[in-house]
C-alpha cells in the first residue's frame, strides 16, 4: 500500500478469493463481508490517497465472533442469540478500522466461547495443516482463517487460553495480553476479568503490529531480538492429574529452551506452584459463562446441553460463594515467589494435540471438560493472574500431523513491557528456527 503497488480493494478482493476457495472444506467463517468489505476498502483507498499514514493500510482482517461489528450480528456460536445488528462497533474494531484494517469477515466461534474445539449449530472448524483435528478454540474460526492464508491477521480473544489453544493447534503466534493493555469489555465482565483481545498472525512482526494497533501502543510495533542476557525458566510440570503431557510436546519445549540457552540466556528449570484446589478456575469459566447468558438474556433452553450445564454450575458455585477473591491472591503470591527470579517461563503450549474435529457441541458437558481439560492445561492459570502470554510455533507433530508450539510467559508490567518481552523472545525463536507460516491447501493435505 505504502509503495503503491496495491491496494486495498484489490487485497480485499483477493482475501475475498481465498475465503471463496477454502472456507467450505475449513468452516472458519460465520459471516463473509464481501460487499461492506470492498466499500471499506475503497474508503482507505481514498484515506491513504488524502495522505493519511496507516498502519494496517488495506490488510484484511477477519474478527471473531464474540466482540460486537457494527452492522453485523454477534451470534457467539450460539442459536439462542440475537440475529439483529449490533449498533455500534467494539473499540478495539474502531482502533483496527482507524488503522486502515478491512473487515472481511467474522469467524466462528463455540457457543458462548466456553470450550476448546470451534464447533457448534453453525458447523465444524477444522485445522488447516489436518483437518480431521481441531482449529482449537474458542478463536478456532480466526485461527483456522490465519493458518490457511484466508487473511494474514485476526482478531482473537483468550479467556481460558482462547488465543494460544488455537495458535498452538493451528502453528500461529497468538499473544494474550496481560490485565489492561487492551480493552476487553466482553460480555457481562469478562469472565471476572479473565479474558483479554489479542492477535492472531503468522509472524511475531504482524502479531506485534496488530497488538499496537489494538492497544493504541504503536511503539510495541518495532521488535526485536532482546538485548540482554535473559533468565529463562523450563516449566513442563502438568497443572493437573487429568492430563498426561505427550513426549513431542514435552521435547518441543526443552528444544526450544535449547535454542535460547545457545543465543546466551540462561535456562533453569522452575516448579510452577500450579493450584491443588482448581476451584478458583472452574469457577470463575463457569460463572463467567453464566453471567454472559444473564447479560444477553438468552433463553437456557435454547442453548446446547453441555452449555446449559456448564451454566448451571456457574450459578450454583456462585451461590456456594466459590467466587471469593483470597485464593487467588493466595495463589498470585505463590506463584510470584517461585518465578521472582524469572525473566520469561516456557511451557508446553499443550499436553496433546487437540482433538479430532468430530462435533463436541452434540457430546455432553463432562466429556467435553475432561476433553479440553486433558489437552491444553497450560493456559488458564495465566488468566486467572493476568499475566502476558503467547504461544510460538516449534515444530511438527508427526503422528498427529498439526504444529509443535510452546507458551512463553512473563511477570505484567506498566506500559506493555511483559508483551514486549514476550515478543522479543519469539522474535529470536523465530530467527533460530523459523516455521512454515501457512498450511497447504486442503486438496494438497497429506
Amino acid at each position: 500500500m505504502r509503495s503503491g503497488s496495491t491496494t486495498a480493494v484489490a487485497e480485499a478482493q483477493a482475501a475475498l478469493a481465498r475465503i471463496a476457495a477454502l472456507d467450505s472444506a475449513l468452516g472458519a467463517f460465520q459471516i463473509v463481508r464481501a460487499e461492506k468489505a470492498l466499500a471499506e476498502a475503497a474508503a482507505v483507498d481514498a484515506r491513504v490517497a488524502a495522505g493519511e499514514h496507516l498502519p494496517l493500510a488495506g490488510v484484511p482482517i477477519a474478527i471473531k465472533d464474540n466482540i460486537p461489528v457494527e452492522g453485523e450480528p454477534m451470534r457467539e456460536g450460539s442459536a439462542a442469540t440475537s440475529a439483529e445488528p449490533r449498533v455500534a462497533d467494539h473499540e478495539v474494531v474502531t482502533r483496527l478500522r482507524a488503522a486502515g484494517a478491512v473487515i472481511v469477515g467474522i469467524t466462528r466461534v463455540p457457543e458462548l466461547c466456553v470450550f476448546g474445539t470451534t464447533d457448534s449449530v453453525y458447523g465444524t472448524t477444522r485445522n488447516p495443516w489436518n483437518p480431521e483435528r481441531t482449529s482449537g478454540g474458542s478463536s478456532g474460526g480466526s485461527a483456522a482463517a490465519v493458518a490457511s492464508g484466508m487473511v494474514a491477521v485476526a482478531h482473537a480473544a483468550d479467556g481460558m487460553g482462547s488465543i494460544r489453544i488455537p495458535a498452538a493447534n493451528c502453528g500461529l503466534v497468538g499473544l494474550k495480553p496481560g490485565a489492561g493493555l487492551v480493552p476487553a469489555d466482553m460480555g457481562a465482565h469478562s469472565w471476572f476479568g479473565m479474558s483479554e483481545n489479542g492477535p492472531l498472525a503468522t509472524t511475531v512482526a504482524d502479531a506485534a503490529l496488530v497488538l499496537a494497533v489494538m492497544a493504541g501502543r504503536l511503539e510495541l510495533a518495532s521488535v526485536s531480538a532482546p538485548t540482554r542476557r535473559l533468565r529463562i525458566g523450563l516449566a513442563v510440570g502438568v497443572p493437573t492429574p487429568l492430563a498426561r503431557l505427550d513426549a513431542r510436546w514435552r521435547e518441543a519445549a526443552e528444544s526450544t529452551v535449547a535454542v535460547l540457552r545457545a543465543a546466551g540466556h540462561e535456562v533453569v528449570e522452575v516448579s510452577i506452584p500450579y493450584p491443588a484446589d482448581p476451584l478458583p478456575v472452574l469457577a470463575r469459566w463457569f460463572a463467567g459463562a453464566a453471567d454472559d447468558a444473564k447479560h444477553e438474556g438468552l433463553d437456557d433452553r435454547r442453548l446446547e446441553p453441555r452449555v446449559r450445564a456448564h451454566v448451571r454450575a456457574g450459578r450454583l458455585l456462585r451461590r456456594l460463594g466459590a467466587l471469593r477473591p483470597g485464593p487467588v491472591d493466595q495463589l498470585r503470591s505463590r506463584v510470584e515467589a517461585a518465578t521472582a527470579d524469572i525473566d520469561v517461563l516456557v511451557t508446553p503450549a499443550l499436553a496433546q494435540a487437540g482433538p479430532l474435529a468430530t462435533g463436541w457441541h452434540r457430546r455432553g458437558w463432562i466429556t467435553n471438560l475432561r476433553a479440553n481439560i486433558s489437552y491444553a492445561p497450560f493456559a488458564a492459570l495465566w488468566n486467572l493472574l493476568g499475566w502476558p502470554a503467547a504461544v510460538v510455533p516449534t515444530g511438527w507433530h508427526d503422528a498427529a500431523a498439526v504444529p509443535l508450539a510452546v507458551q512463553l510467559v512473563a511477570h505484567p508490567a506498566a506500559e506493555g513491557e511483559g508483551e514486549a518481552l514476550l515478543l522479543s523472545v519469539a522474535c529470536e525463536l523465530e530467527a533460530a528456527m523459523p516455521w512454515r507460516r501457512t498450511a497447504p491447501s486442503p486438496a494438497n493435505v497429506g
